[in-house]
């Protein structure tokens, strides 16, 4: 067996498979793309699922990548186990309808055990199958000479999601030796157990069911088959170290680790751990923010702030008290760099984030303590000795606290904590997670008709809008059909369309199809899975027939819009680039006819400063009338000119690059203006956040753009009408408005007072002496709260040894207020119960403080019978 490093089994893996027939598939962004089941991409299989269920079919149907992958669903046993990891990268092969369970297999084992590749030694390899699944069986027997004893059936080897594809697996274990296990009666000492010897290296699945919707399993039209081998454990398996954290893909960040903390990683077991969980959640922190991710209370986000907290957390036990995970960037970027330049490329922005959150949780930390010594004193106060389930999930939940951190505080303090509770919560938060994405499918069951459909049809929609043409193939109901009747929905594909499909953000074409016999209206063009344009239309009148010569027109007037919003969205990118940075990713768009939506990343608000700089580029950009330049380039060439991908996009060999001069290059398959001027006039509707860390501009172009502005021009004159002014002054007319409404308002004030004080002058005069007290209850005119408790304020400052309550109807309700000087604070009497007895006898309640307290009621017309008893009150006190 060779030495060999992470990167190294990476390169070779691809290389062996692509020796083998197979294309490789570039490694998808985390983010997952028009995927909405999915939170992040969590297998190889994740980005290959449109080929598996028949939706597209791919250029070659065997297919082999390493893809960078997240699951959060076991964080708390990162760095307590060998190989628990929040990122990983899972190596695969997979085979579309091509080879199946032998040259699979075989593809496995050479790769495994020839010299040339990995070099393992055959004997100390087994293999797990399912216990009906004899053909794998006699294919690792037979065809490749394992014996008997090292071939394991086992129930629990099905491969199955749900609905779609699904089959039995095959698993591929690695022994390592008696140094991990030797103790032969253990139950679980075998290939497939629960032991640390015997480690699963590979698994094969064979799909050959469709799982359908009633649950039945149907044999699929096209088998398929999905691989994937861990690179952190095959890494530890060849570099002969016990856990996948002492490979070559995470050592330079422990070691970086050391550095900073002044501790030695391998020394003490309760270290190791926290040098693992920082090493794991650093490497899944900086590629899912490379990938567009950002930290936030929400979903993605704050799968990325909980894993920022949890390795700060864990930093204390290494004796690190300040910020320091975003130094650790560049270390991750290092060690990946070979086949993910991203983190590199992207440095500068990920550690900032990195530092920002980091900054962020220390000024947090200090409130959560503070929150934990108030829930541990008063579960300690109440004389209960245990911290609820609840509030420990409250502090691991919002202030990123441990579970194990809140028990060894409350420990200290002399209490428990509810650790079943805490388990409820914490289970009760995964349901809502799941549930949350109950309802969209994963995967498709695969469907035949379209994908045996290879009649070619060609797009010639770039240069024409309208052309004659065949009708190729028709459906009804999902089905090949000779005809279609007038008033059916049907699917048809032409020989040659001008009808876009809808690709990039561009919504599809609308139009009609006619021939001598009938009319089509177009409603919707997509891609079928062997990429012909797919087009879903009413049949107006008359009957269609397969093979009819038709003709096809686009509607010009939609289409003519529509490309002024897509070049617009070009210079809108290039614009957001230039004035918010280079960080800026587009996240998703609309192109139609009546507007663009253009979706990005950014980490924190747009100015209004900043809007108008990107509007008026734009526009200067139009106005300057660039011509819009088309040409098929091979990539590299186009990546060389500096053409900006669409994020998540995969390209083929040759791709089409939009050039608007040399201010915007973007690889792009959309309708496009022949030079900016067409585009006539840009303007931004609305700007605002959507989600963590992504932000939406809305915009028109065009006449949609001319008619907002002639809108908001109406409103300023309707405006201008009201104020008896002029457009053009009407910012004078408002501003002078503004000082004499401010004037106004002084004067009402003024008088407001001038009223108050000879109300406070009248009830004064009504006051009686009860005993050494003196009562003041009266109705007053005030219009709200606030006046009620000036007065009462102003009233106490006037008397000694005073009991006051004040009442007033306003819109039909009852407001009341009453005060104690500080005088009689502390005997018998209390605003807040004095207010309560008045307030009762208007059918209301109310209370507050010893000295001040408010009240409010609904029967206005007690309130005269209950301000009088406030005398009868005091003397009974």
């Amino acid at each position: 067996m060779k030495k060999l490093t992470a990167a190294e089994i990476r390169r070779m893996f691809l290389e062996y498979f692509k020796e083998h027939g197979h294309s490789e598939e570039p490694s998808a962004p985390l983010v997952p793309i028009d995927d909405p089941s999915l939170l992040w991409i969590n297998s190889g299989v994740a980005t290959l699922k449109k080929y598996f269920d028949g939706r597209v079919i791919p250029t070659n149907p065997r297919i082999v990548n390493a893809q960078k992958s997240i699951r959060t669903n076991d964080i708390e046993n990162v760095g307590r186990t060998a190989r628990h990891h929040t990122f990983f990268e899972m190596l695969g092969n997979f085979s579309i309808g091509d080879y199946f369970k032998e040259e699979a297999i075989i593809r496995a084992w050479d790769f495994l055990t020839n010299e040339k590749w990995i070099g393992f030694d055959r004997e100390l390899l087994s293999v797990t199958v399912h216990p009906e699944d004899n053909e794998a069986y006699d294919i690792w027997k037979d065809k490749i000479g394992i014996p008997e004893e090292r071939i394991i059936r086992l129930e629990g080897n099905f491969w199955d999601i749900g609905e779609g594809p699904s089959g039995p697996n095959s698993e591929i274990f690695y022994d390592r030796g008696p140094t991990f296990g030797d103790d032969f009666s253990d139950p679980e000492l075998y290939p497939g157990g629960e032991n640390e010897r015997y480690l699963e290296i590979w698994n094969l699945v064979f799909s050959e069911f469709n799982h359908n919707p009633d649950h039945t399993y149907t044999p699929l039209p096209k088998k398929n088959i999905d691989t994937g081998m861990g690179l952190e454990r095959m890494a530890s398996v060849i570099q002969e170290v016990p856990t996948n954290f002492d490979t070559d893909l995470f050592m330079p960040i422990i070691h970086s680790v050391e550095k900073v903390s002044g501790e030695k990683y391998g020394e003490d077991d309760v270290k190791d751990t926290a040098f693992k969980v920082i090493a794991d959640h650093i490497r899944t922190v900086a590629f899912a923010i490379g990938d567009g991710a950002l930290p936030s209370n929400e979903g993605r986000g704050y799968v990325l702030r909980r894993l920022l907290r949890r390795a700060v957390r864990f930093a204390k036990q290494l004796g690190i008290n300040k910020p320091f995970m975003y130094e650790l960037v560049p270390v991750v970027g290092e060690v990946m760099q070979d086949f993910y330049p991203q983190v590199k490329e992207k440095e500068a922005f990920i550690m900032k984030v990195i530092k920002n959150e980091e900054e962020r949780f220390h000024e947090t930390l200090n409130e959560g303590l503070a929150i934990l010594n108030g829930v541990i004193e008063k579960a300690k106060a109440s004389g209960n000795t245990i911290v609820s389930g609840a509030d420990a999930f409250k502090l691991y939940d919002t202030y990123g606290f441990p579970f194990e951190l809140t028990e060894e505080f409350a420990e200290e303090a002399g209490v428990e904590v509810d650790r079943a509770g805490f388990d409820e919560e914490m289970e009760n938060q995964r349901k809502r997670a799941r549930a949350a994405r109950l309802d969209v499918d994963s995967m498709h069951v695969q469907s035949e008709v379209l994908g045996n459909i290879h009649e070619q049809s060609e797009f010639i929609g770039y240069d024409q809008l309208s052309c004659e043409t065949k009708i190729i193939a028709l459906l009804h109901n999902g089905e090949l059909v000779a005809h279609a009747s007038e008033g059916d929905e049907i699917q048809f594909m032409l020989e040659r369309t001008p009808f876009y499909a809808e690709s990039g953000g561009q919504i599809a074409d609308k139009g009609i199809i006619t021939s001598d016999t009938f009319i089509i209206d177009v409603k919707d063009v997509k891609k079928a899975p062997n990429g012909q344009h797919l087009h879903t239309a009413v049949v107006r009148s008359g009957e269609v027939s397969e093979k009819t010569e038709v003709l096809a027109e686009v509607n010009p007037e939609l289409r003519k819009m529509t490309i002024k919003n897509h070049t617009a969205t070009h210079l809108l990118h290039k614009a957001l680039k230039t004035v918010l940075g280079e960080h800026v990713n587009q996240a998703g768009s609309y192109v139609g006819p009546d507007r663009l939506r253009f979706d990005f990343s950014h980490f924190g608000q747009v100015t209004k400063e900043e809007l108008e700089k990107i509007e008026a580029i734009v526009n200067e950009k139009i106005w300057a009338d660039i011509p819009v330049q088309i040409e098929q380039k091979p990539i590299g060439e186009a990546k060389e000119m500096g053409a900006m991908a669409l994020f998540g996009e995969k390209y083929g060999n040759i791709v089409r690059v939009v050039s608007v001069g040399d201010y915007s290059i973007e690889l792009c398959g959309g309708c496009h203006v022949p030079a900016t001027s067409t585009i006539g006039l840009f303007k931004i509707e609305s700007e605002g956040g959507i989600g963590a860390g992504t932000r939406r501009i809305e915009a028109v172009t065009g006449q949609e753009a001319y008619h907002s502005i002639k809108n908001e021009e109406a409103l300023l004159t309707n405006a201008a009408a009201l104020l008896k002014s002029n457009p053009k002054d009407i910012v004078t007319k408002v501003s002078a408005l503004l000082v004499e409404m401010k004037d106004l308002q002084r004067e009402n004030e003024s008088l407001s007072a001038k009223l108050g004080n000879s109300q406070l002058t009248d009830i004064l005069a009504t006051a009686q002496q009860i005993d050494d007290v003196t009562v003041l209850a009266a109705r007053v005119d005030v219009k709200d709260n606030n006046a009620l408790r000036q007065m009462i304020d102003e009233l106490k400052q006037k008397v000694s040894k005073g009991v006051i309550v004040l009442g007033a109807a306003a819109d039909e309700k009852v407001l009341l207020a009453a005060g104690v000087t500080e005088d009689l604070k502390n005997g018998n009497f209390h605003a807040g119960k004095i207010v309560n007895h008045v307030a009762s006898l208007c059918g209301g309640k109310g209370g507050g403080r010893p000295d001040m307290a408010m009240a409010g009621a609904k029967d206005a017309s007690k309130l005269d019978e209950a301000l009088h008893s406030v005398y009868d009150y005091v003397k009974s006190v």
